[in-house]
């Protein structure tokens, strides 16, 4: 068995890609801020050994306990929290991990998630749930069952990018009740009949349901911004996306934070005074290999983007005491635990 591959049924997408996207080194600190299967996760332990570390995060209390038990070994070198990515910053801050050396969100529905009876896939029956968090209130029925027609339309099209929005919503608000994942998959398959192709015709409204159940779209935007801010310098960020909504958000946040001026092109001169805090690791996408799609067809639609978390002076020497941490720093001596409590004084005091 390769290195990072668990016992189950999850395969990890990209996991060699991300590895070394992640740069993984060992006595490394990382988070999984989507634990998943655990796959990634297992992965990053064995290649960080020794003295490497993790905080792992899933909103999903049941990807927690599969994850603890998979990540048993290395128990001594993992920190699990069930909670949303959107809380990073404040995860970090109570646990006293920061800063760190990568950080990966791995955006998928886990193995777990799509064979589990929460409704997150139609390929068996189930209650239309979609629930990362259990403790969530709203679920994909609540929103089948009571939402206007227009809503309706409205999040299928923006969120499943699905053409065929009105006619699918009406159908949906003419059928009601609707409370399992194969009846909703009938009413869509209804409404804009049998198409060809390996993409079945409610896979769009499904992933426009799931989206809008657990705000995903939201809180990626929220927990990018957060990450950024963790990473140490030369830190790695690196997300694997799956759809096109979830990858112009990485891709344009990336790219924003890699320059220094983000004025409008017409700008005579620049009033943003925007600092680049990244460095694009790829300009091109990264996307699986056609031996890996063939091994795991989930992973076709995978897009991994990375980039470096830069440093500039004055991240450092607005604080007169600790004028010389800079070039320690970029000597890469910020890995030293000695130097952690140093650079959190920076962090907690920006």
């Amino acid at each position: 068995m390769s290195p990072g591959m668990p016992s189950s049924g999850h395969v990890p997408v990209l996991l060699e890609e991300t590895m070394r996207a992640l740069a993984v080194q060992p006595g490394g600190r990382y988070i999984d801020c989507t634990l998943g299967g655990g796959g990634h996760a297992l992965a990053i332990l064995e290649r960080s050994a020794p003295g490497g570390q993790l905080l792992g995060i899933d909103a999903d209390p049941e990807a927690i306990a599969v994850a603890r038990e998979r990540l048993a070994p290395y128990a001594d070198c993992v920190r699990l929290i069930n909670d949303n990515f959107a809380s990073l910053q404040a995860i970090c801050l109570k646990y006293d991990f920061f800063p760190v050396h990568g950080i990966l969100f791995d955006l998928g529905l886990s193995s777990l998630q799509l064979e589990s009876a929460r409704g997150f896939s139609f390929q068996h029956d189930a209650p239309l749930d979609m629930r990362f968090d259990p403790a969530q209130e709203v679920t994909a029925a609540d929103i089948v069952n009571t939402w206007a027609e227009a809503e309706l339309a409205r999040l299928i099209r923006a969120y499943g990018e699905e053409s065929c929005s009105q006619r699918i919503a009406r159908e949906i608000v003419r059928e009601r009740p609707i409370r399992s994942t194969l009846h909703l998959a009938r009413v869509v398959e209804r409404a804009v009949g049998r198409r060809r192709g390996r993409i079945h015709p409610a896979t769009k409204t499904f992933q426009a349901l799931r989206i809008t159940v657990n705000r995903e779209l939201e809180n990626l935007e929220l927990a990018l911004k957060q990450a950024v801010e963790l990473l140490g310098f030369e830190g790695r960020l690196v997300v694997i996306s799956y759809h096109s909504l979830e990858d112009r958000i990485v891709k344009q946040f990336m790219q924003r934070e890699a320059r220094d001026c983000i004025c409008p092109p017409n700008t005579p001169t620049c009033v943003c005074g925007h600092k680049a805090q990244l460095r694009l690791i790829s300009r091109r996408v990264i996307t699986p290999s056609a031996a890996e799609i063939e091994r795991n067809p989930r992973s076709r639609s995978a897009r991994l983007r990375a980039a470096e978390r830069t440093m500039v002076q004055d991240d450092c020497y607005e604080i007169p005491e600790l004028e010389n941490l800079l070039t320690e720093v970029k000597a890469k001596a910020w890995r030293r635990p000695a130097l952690l409590k140093k650079l959190q004084m920076v962090f907690t005091m920006a």
